[in-house]
């Protein structure tokens, strides 16, 4: 297997005669997203396959990268700045790859082909919602889809926004792989506040507006005045919905109140635990591009709490119990169904196993090479 973080030599094709590809490493950079998951995945499938040399790029002033990666030395907000508008190409910075592929909805300006890769579409559609460095970063990909960038989306519902939202039908699908399985220990920490057998729905993720996580409150509200052992926990780092969130909270009866447990972010070591121990996931986002938690939790053989949002049904497929994420009530009925039947249970845990198997790196790696090739040669 190659060293993944060797670059290319500068000027395109490589000596071995494979594609040279830009690929933007910064989300692996900082907190850990689902998008850093998502680059990490990706950028080891690739490598594994040795089907393509990759060129590592990070855009960012003061991070000091590892060796091999190139970094165009910008802040990224002020890069955004300049990329909203005609730019000179930054193919000498990278090393003139056959591709770029930016990573993260923004791709610099090249005179290569590129590949922006869009995850989901909310700051799109709902631009008030988004810090003022998201909304420049949505001008500079409809920029550079104006100008003849490919999009890349992992859900067929989020190829479908994008063709409304920007204008074009340059997009294709490529489904993510699974990520690494969790593997809970037999030991419990008991510094997060639940006790070995006690029941809990987990929600996993930012809490930010687009998670719902407010509905999911309301609901374990209905569930837990009927199951006076059942808890909540709240697993993401604190988003543009943690005051509201904290608020809900606060005006709960006191008896309910004390059994939602705030983690905050969590490690991949105690994520694992969570979802170890959980009883079932509750996933009832107003918009999601792919879902990680989604497969995470069907990795655990945990039943899923899901809203028909977005991408979530087609990455869950039939191992989730649907709702509205606008209705509470049927939310609460399918915690409920979660949390009590052992049928139901058996049923999703099944049909999890068999869903699990529609997502391959290999395949993510193979369709995304094949992708490269068309792109570099003119056939997309």
């Amino acid at each position: 297997m190659r060293d993944r973080s060797t670059p290319t030599q500068s000027g395109g094709r490589s000596p071995s005669g494979r594609l040279s590809i830009g690929f933007d490493v910064g989300p692996l950079h900082g907190h850990r997203t689902g998008v850093g998951q998502a680059v990490q995945g990706t950028l080891d499938a690739l490598s594994d396959t040795d089907a393509v040399e990759i060129s590592p790029y990070l855009l960012s002033l003061r991070a000091r990268p590892a060796s091999g990666v190139r970094k165009l030395p910008l802040p990224a907000a002020v890069a955004h700045r300049w990329w909203r508008h005609p730019a000179p190409p930054v193919d000498r910075v990278i090393g003139r790859p056959d591709l770029i592929h930016g990573t993260n909805y923004v791709v610099p300006p090249t005179r290569c082909p590129r590949l922006v890769s869009v995850y989901d579409c909310w700051f799109l559609d709902h631009p008030d919602d988004a810090t003022p460095d998201v909304r420049r970063a949505g001008d500079v990909l409809r920029r550079s889809v104006q100008t003849g960038a490919h999009v890349l989306t992992c859900s067929d519902a989020t190829t479908t926004r994008v063709r409304d939202l920007l204008d074009t039908d340059a997009v294709t699908t490529v489904l993510l792989g699974p990520p690494p399985a969790p593997t809970a220990e037999d030991f419990w920490p008991v510094d997060v506040g639940i006790q070995p057998g006690q029941p809990f729905v987990l929600s996993l993720g930012t809490v930010e507006r687009r998670k719902n996580v407010r509905s999911l409150i309301a609901a374990f509200e209905r569930l837990a005045a009927e199951h006076p052992t059942v808890r909540l926990v709240i697993a993401g780092a604190p988003g543009n919905d943690q005051a509201a969130v904290d608020t809900a909270i606060e005006r709960l009866a006191p008896t309910i109140a004390d059994r939602i447990i705030q983690l905050g972010v969590v490690d991949e070591a105690l994520k694992s635990q969570l979802l170890g121990h959980a009883t079932a996931l509750g996933y009832v986002s107003l918009d999601e591009g792919f879902g990680f938690p989604l497969l995470e939790a069907q990795q655990a053989g945990l039943p899923i709490v899901a809203s028909t949002a977005g991408s979530i049904p087609e990455i869950a497929g039939a191992a989730a119990l649907f709702s509205s994420p606008y209705d509470i009530d049927a939310i609460a009925a399918n915690l409920h169904l979660a949390v009590t039947s052992d049928a139901v249970r058996s049923k999703l845990a099944l049909q999890a196993s068999r869903n699990l198997d529609r997502f391959s790196w290999a395949t993510t790696a193979s369709l995304l090479t094949n992708l490269y090739h068309d792109l570099v040669n003119g056939a997309r």
